[in-house]
């Protein structure tokens, strides 16, 4: 029973992180809007401008899918049904996405986005870390394949 004790102590670990990566995704996509509505450039919010729009659209889906990942897995550990491939899926989603959310943060902020003024500096680095620990984006990958390959 050891294993299986170790194994499910992991993908319960991995909704953690995936959570962890939500919020870092959530902390650094509230900031840019924050940033985008008062930085003005050519007499207006950086907000108005289409490219900015485009990041901060994109940005807010993927943290929206990241987080309904994570409360999928999160709903079938608390029913007791498998959710091995779920955890494995919404680690791997959100740790990714927090990864492109902050760098677009640091985008947004422009040359202020490398200052430790602003917080989104943090958070980029802290992003990195959840595609590390609990397993690596790459075992995620192998271990949604061979679940698929599986069933």
């Amino acid at each position: 029973m050891g294993l299986r004790i170790g194994l499910t102590a992991l993908d319960t670990g991995r909704i953690g992180i995936a959570a962890q990566a939500v919020g870092i995704s959530q902390a650094a996509l509230e900031e840019a809007l924050q940033y985008a509505k008062q930085r003005h450039q050519f007499g207006r919010p950086i907000s108005q401008h289409q490219a900015m729009q485009t990041m901060i659209a994109d940005m807010a889906t993927q943290v929206d899918a990241s987080r309904l990942m994570v409360h999928r897995a999160a709903l079938l550990k608390d029913r007791g049904k498998p959710f091995s491939k779920e955890s494995a899926m919404a680690k791997l989603h959100a740790s990714e996405t927090a990864g492109v959310v902050t760098d677009l943060a640091v985008q947004i902020h422009g040359g202020y986005g490398y200052s430790k003024a602003y917080p989104v500096e943090r958070y980029y680095r802290d992003a990195r870390v959840t595609r590390i620990y609990e397993g690596t984006s790459e075992i995620h990958r192998m271990v949604i394949a061979r679940t698929i390959l599986r069933d």
